[in-house]
């Protein structure tokens, strides 16, 4: 049995590692883990397993494989070997790990100490900040109580140096007045003396003055009683003289009477002329007293050249079409002296149906006239006499003449259902009176965001009606990039003014404003211009960058945003032409736009109110 123990091999038998024995917790048996019996186990003396050996040695030793199966039982103990090795480094690696894990956990102890250290000397260094300011302040205070102190004692030797001047001022001006009254009443007691001792011949001045003056009054009573006697005598006695009286009183009579009326017709005839009438706020018609007043725009009317009517404007294609018609009929109606349309322009505020009217004007060689319907309302009882003047102004013009009313709705309301005034229904009456015919001297054109106010006689006399709306994505973006050159690029290109451009894609930011700039009209989109314009004027080097102007761009949009919210539903409801959807009122659904219609875009001035609205979506 020697050669199943090794004895007589070459090689040595192999190192066992001798592990350490884990010390006891003190726990027993019971406590121990599983891992721990086994490997307790392994090292108990077994005589039964030895017997069972030996047996198999001799299995062994008589069977062919014997040499095969020691060589076999050699590696699995080589290779138990190695397993204890691996698992023996594997527990120094443990070891090591929990070294660093232990230093690890020191260093992290270490920085939480400093850190606290830190914190500590922070709030200390607070604190001593603290009260270094508190004695700061401390000293500050006591600073200002000392002065206020200083400051109360210079008030108070002030006032008092004031009260000693005053006392000595009252009494010298209590010895002045003594000192006076003391020489009036000497005065007058020698007059009362020298009075007294003339007495008798101050009275009898009194008598002859009285008695001279008697004698006087009565002559003349007598002279002029003799003279008009005298002189009705004559009268009386002779006819042609009677009849000649009376002839030149009626003559007189009669000059009085012919120069006011004639006054009267020439200050009309002056006004028609030379002048306007008052509720006339802008025209385009010569006038000698306009002409005094702005002289260089006279001179500027006379050399105008006619355009077309639709230079400047941007407008949805099928509204251009109709407005181009409109145009060329009212211009050979000019032409041909024939009977001029009435229009009615509506839609919202700030898409362009003043400036439409002006450019209609100027392109038919008419004159044209801007009234206001909300100065109206507030003339009263003049309100008619007002109205006649200014048809009959217009149907004084040569050239024929365009008369706008802006605001129309303000005295053409409804008779039946609004509760108007007794002056202006007659205001109103006087108007349907003017305008009952076509005429071919004037052509009247309206304008109005809510045109369901109107009347039904205003509406009778009206022949077209032009739906003005807001601009869609195109037409806005040909707004911008219009309001762009013109307030931006043209002044940047001059040089003549504080406005430089920064270098960046000029289409792509114009395209991207048209996106932002949905449901905002003509006008709001021309207010980015000038407000652009002040934005590089309010720079310090004058340069506008692209942030200035989306910044500018997006406040307006804001803005915009705002007024919509302000609206009521009345005045959500009236509006026609546009769909509003705010944040507020997110249940407001807007109509959907058939395929014939289309958003019309206008740029101009009017003299509307300015309502702002939220993205379009269609028209009503």
């Amino acid at each position: 049995m020697s050669w199943l123990f090794g004895y007589k091999s070459s090689q040595p038998p192999p190192e066992i590692p001798q592990f350490p024995v884990p010390p006891s917790s003190g726990g027993g048996d019971d406590d121990r883990s599983s891992a721990e019996k086994r490997a307790m186990d392994a090292y108990r003396f077994d005589s039964t397993a030895l017997e069972r050996a030996a047996q198999a040695a001799k299995d062994l030793e008589k069977s062919k494989h014997a040499k095969e199966a020691l060589e076999l039982s050699k590696l699995q103990e080589v290779t138990r070997q190695q397993e204890y090795v691996a698992k023996v480094r594997e527990y120094e690696a443990h070891i090591e790990q929990n070294k660093l894990e232990h230093r690890r956990v020191e260093g992290e102890e270490k920085r939480k100490t400093m850190q606290e250290e830190t914190k500590q000397h922070q709030m200390r260094a607070q604190y001593q900040d603290q009260l270094a300011r508190k004695r700061y302040d401390d000293q500050l205070l006591q600073q200002q109580r000392i002065n206020d102190e200083n400051l109360r004692r210079q008030e108070e030797s002030v006032a008092k140096q004031e009260s000693m001047r005053k006392a000595t001022i009252e009494h010298e001006m209590d010895l002045r007045h003594k000192n006076d009254m003391k020489k009036l009443e000497a005065e007058l007691r020698a007059k009362a003396k020298v009075d007294r001792e003339n007495q008798d011949l101050t009275l009898e001045q009194i008598r002859l003055k009285a008695a001279e003056n008697r004698v006087t009054v009565l002559e003349s009573i007598k002279t002029a009683g003799s003279v008009l006697g005298s002189g009705a005598t004559a009268l009386l006695q002779d006819w042609d003289k009677i009849l000649a009286a009376a002839g030149g009183l009626s003559l007189l009579a009669l000059g009085v009477y012919t120069a006011k009326a004639g006054t009267g017709v020439g200050a009309r005839y002056i006004e028609a002329r030379l002048g306007k009438p008052s509720l006339v706020r802008e025209t385009s018609r010569f006038s000698v007293l306009e002409t005094l007043k702005h002289p260089v725009q006279a001179l500027k009317r006379f050399r105008f050249k006619q355009q077309d009517a639709l230079s400047g404007v941007v407008l949805a294609p099928k509204l251009e079409e109709r407005l181009r018609d409109i145009a060329i009929a009212t211009k050979n109606t000019k032409r041909n002296k024939g009977m001029y349309r009435n229009i009615l322009m509506h839609g919202s505020p700030g898409t362009g149906k003043t400036m439409f009217a002006k450019k209609l004007a100027l392109h038919s060689g008419m004159d044209f006239a801007i009234m206001t319907g909300g100065d109206v309302a507030p003339m009263g009882r003049e309100g008619v006499t007002a109205i006649h003047k200014v048809f009959d102004w217009a149907g004084s013009s040569r050239r024929g003449l365009l008369l706008f009313v802006d605001e129309a709705d303000a005295f053409l309301r409804k008779r039946s259902s609004e509760t108007i005034s007794e002056d202006l229904r007659a205001t109103l009456n006087a108007f349907l009176y003017r305008t009952g015919e076509q005429s071919h001297k004037f052509m009247l054109v309206l304008a109005s965001n809510t045109p369901e106010q109107f009347d039904w006689a205003v509406n009778d006399r009206l022949d077209e009606m032009v739906e003005f709306s807001l601009p869609g994505p195109d037409e806005r973006e040909r707004l911008v990039r219009l309001y762009f050159d013109q307030f931006v690029l043209q002044p940047a290109t001059e040089g003549k003014r504080r406005l430089k451009l920064a270098q960046f894609d000029y289409s792509l930011l114009c395209s991207e404003i048209a996106k932002l700039a949905e449901g905002m009209s003509g006008r709001e989109i021309a207010k980015l211009g000038v407000a652009w314009q002040a934005a590089a004027y309010a720079s310090e080097d004058g340069v506008l960058t692209e942030k200035m102007i989306m910044d500018r761009v997006l406040d307006a949009v804001k803005q915009h945003r705002q007024k919509v919210e302000w609206q009521s539903e009345q005045e959500r409801r009236e509006s026609k032409s546009i769909s509003y959807l705010s944040d507020k009122d997110s249940s407001y659904t807007p109509a959907k736009p058939t395929p014939e219609e289309e958003r019309i875009p206008v740029q101009g001035e009017e003299s509307e109110k300015l309502k702002s609205s939220v993205p379009f979506k269609g028209k009503s």
